[in-house]
């Protein structure tokens, strides 16, 4: 018989069985579920299905928009690597401590055998699938011009925009050179 994963049998589970599952859990074996987003998530939270080419998330503090971008970031290079994602902070300082070491940040996220390794000095995490992502900072729009990327994730005031679709930029928010793959996206929030 197959071995079935515990985070996706719980995730298969109606709302009020997974509760009640979770709870009979103990709090190690919580923890370890940490990485299942797909337990943890609201509906707002999950990117939406389809051909799309930005999502928008628009909410206040405490609504998970950065985790919400980090995990859609970390699905994306767990399962492409050759995507290539532009990280899009108001300020370096700010893509550094929030996107990639924050508490919901994507060092956060990871699961401890596939966490990306960073390079703060190159502004630069890698995925062992080769996929790659770079800090940028919005408030130096020149350094976006020239380097090609499948995805954008964007973080600022007005909220966390995830895009993706190929040719040129087709979303003010974050103009990145997003030419590569074929479904380039960007995630913004």
């Amino acid at each position: 018989m197959a071995r079935i994963d515990r985070g996706a049998y719980l995730a298969s589970l109606e709302p009020p069985e997974r509760r009640a599952a979770l709870a009979r859990l103990s709090d190690r074996e919580r923890r370890s579920l940490r990485t299942h987003w797909n337990l943890w998530a609201h509906e707002g939270q999950i990117a939406p299905p389809g051909d799309w080419l930005a999502w928008l998330i628009m909410a206040g503090r405490g609504f998970g928009k950065t985790r919400a971008g980090a995990e859609w970031v970390r699905a994306i290079a767990q399962n492409d690597g050759s995507a290539r994602i532009a990280l899009v902070g108001a300020s370096l300082v700010e893509a550094r401590s929030v996107m990639v070491e924050g508490e919901s940040g994507l060092l956060a996220i990871a699961p401890r055998d596939n966490r990306p390794r960073f390079e703060p000095s190159k502004r630069l995490l890698t995925w062992r699938s080769g996929a790659q992502a770079m800090l940028y900072s919005a408030g130096e729009p020149e350094s976006l011009r020239g380097p090609q990327h499948s995805h954008a994730s964007r973080t600022g005031p007005e909220g966390r925009v995830c895009e993706r679709g190929a040719g040129p930029d087709r979303h003010p928010v974050a103009p990145v050179g997003r030419r590569r793959g074929e479904q380039p996206a960007r995630h913004a929030g």
